[in-house]
């Protein structure tokens, strides 16, 4: 276990925001988390970013942090590790403090991606892809990976494109609760079925969106009532060819077993969880290799309504990456400031009695993956 603590959170809404910047995101869920732990001093900063330098031609963004807060000459980093930037940037956080260099760090997401045009966007999110492989050479997307992963769990399991609108609906619900989700329109089983399609049997709605948006944390080795037990991260394949089962990504399996057992709980004692649902499909197969439910059966759950925000295992009952939206840089850290409301009480999808909850975080196609496990004290 860790002796950090969760003491502010912060965080914009997520959505299309043409006319703020990404330093405008960023500042504004840094000074609510700062506000939120009482202005303590901070020590550090890291700021979890994909593509401010591609598509926004801004980087530095640990320093403007430190410079526009006036926390003074604090060592600042940005961290890159595509979609599980966010995650990663909390982790090099907990590490600091772990290490004993810092007492109290400010950890901070940030994407902005609307203003730019699907087309830049795609071509800045596949850096995060093997891009000198056949894989790449044969124009193989993130859509068309997780359509293949979602093709193979149908052809093993009894499970179809029903299934992946289930999962879909279920966040869509969630969102409309969270007013700081991207999507708060209700939408209809039918109306996600007939949606436009991506890449068989991806269609829109399956798909996370572009979003922009910022949240940020402060962390402290003083004690709160929000613990991280731990933190844990892994690597995995990052090609497809490499795979040796193509419905396992090893490196949220991983993750999760080392987290798991550096808090000294199993996944039957986790209350509530957030985890990396960039396509329907993926949460499918996260909930399965966190140990959730069984191998090939987490459509099953999915069917028996046991991952609702009132089932028995919760599962992004802030909306996930699919409704709540997915500003790269900024998810995993969203992910706890969902958590942290779920264990003060305070969420609007309020899972009752939450004690420990889990955050997974992925980046590329399972290159990277971290797991949080956090716990009401």
């Amino acid at each position: 276990m860790t002796n950090v603590y969760i003491h502010g959170i912060g965080m914009t809404r997520f959505g299309t925001f043409i006319e703020k910047s990404m330093k405008e995101l960023l500042i504004a869920a840094c000074l609510e988390a700062l506000k939120d732990a009482g202005n303590p001093k901070v020590d550090a900063v890291y700021v979890g970013n994909f593509m401010g330098g591609s598509i926004c031609n801004q980087e530095i963004l640990g320093a403007i942090v430190a410079n526009e807060l006036g926390l003074g000459p604090v060592p600042t980093a940005k961290v890159e590790g595509a979609c599980a930037s966010g995650g990663i940037a909390i982790r090099q956080g907990i590490m600091g403090i772990l290490s004993g260099e810092y007492d109290t760090v400010l950890v901070a997401g940030v994407e902005k991606m609307k203003h730019a045009s699907t087309a830049d966007v795609t071509h800045a999110i596949n850096a995060a892809m093997d891009n000198d492989s056949n894989e790449k050479l044969a124009g193989l997307t993130f859509p068309g990976f997780f359509g293949v992963l979602a093709n193979r769990y149908f052809h093993e399991t009894g499970a179809s494109k029903e299934h992946l609108a289930m999962v879909a609906l279920k966040n869509r619900e969630h969102a409309v609760n969270n007013p700081l989700a991207q999507f708060q329109k209700a939408a209809t089983f039918e109306e996600i079925m007939n949606a436009r399609m991506i890449t068989s049997p991806l269609g829109l709605f399956d798909c996370s969106p572009m979003t922009d948006g910022a949240a940020a944390l402060v962390i402290s080795k003083n004690k709160s009532n929000v613990h991280i037990r731990s933190s844990a991260q892994s690597s995995g394949p990052t090609q497809m060819q490499d795979a040796d089962d193509l419905l396992s990504i090893p490196a949220i399996r991983e993750s999760g077993k080392l987290a798991y057992e550096k808090a000294g709980v199993g996944p039957e004692d986790i209350d509530v969880v957030e985890i990396h649902d960039c396509f329907s499909m993926t949460e499918i197969i996260a909930i399965e290799e966190l140990c959730f439910f069984e191998k090939r059966q987490g459509w099953i759950a999915v069917q028996e309504g046991k991952t609702k925000s009132t089932g028995i295992r919760p599962v992004n009952p802030s909306g996930g990456l699919l409704s709540r939206g997915h500003p790269i840089g900024a998810t995993g850290i969203a992910q706890i400031y969902e958590l942290v409301r779920q264990l003060r009480g305070t969420a609007s999808n309020q899972v009752a009695g939450a004690r420990l909850a889990l955050s997974q975080n992925l980046g590329g196609t399972g290159s990277y993956s971290t797991v949080h496990i956090l716990e009401r004290v």
